[in-house]
């Protein structure tokens, strides 16, 4: 049985990647453990309302997952697979990696 690759699933997640805000997101969730979004707006200097509007298209891709704890949601890589892919990208190790 021959084995089937996703093209369009992979192109999908380069996709949502291909952007440098939402790289940086990813990026800086994997490295800092720093998980919802005033947080992130503290340590990046973007606005809140464009870190959210980021975040939803990453969700929307499978990119990231997100989590409701009280009035706060804490978002994280969706997989290894993506962490393995951003440590590529950037000469690091995955291992690393605040999953």
């Amino acid at each position: 049985m021959e084995n089937r690759i996703d093209y369009t699933a992979q192109a999908a997640l380069l996709k949502a990647l291909s952007n440098p805000i939402r790289l940086q997101i990813v990026h800086n969730l994997l490295r800092s453990g720093c998980h919802n979004v005033s947080c992130m707006e503290k340590n990046s200097g973007m606005s809140q309302s464009c870190i959210s509007q980021h975040l939803q298209k990453l969700r929307s891709a499978g990119v990231v997952t997100a989590r409701r704890s009280g009035n706060e949601v804490y978002y994280s890589a969706a997989s290894p697979e993506v962490a393995r892919l951003i440590a590529a990208l950037f000469g690091e190790e995955a291992d690393s990696y605040v999953l």
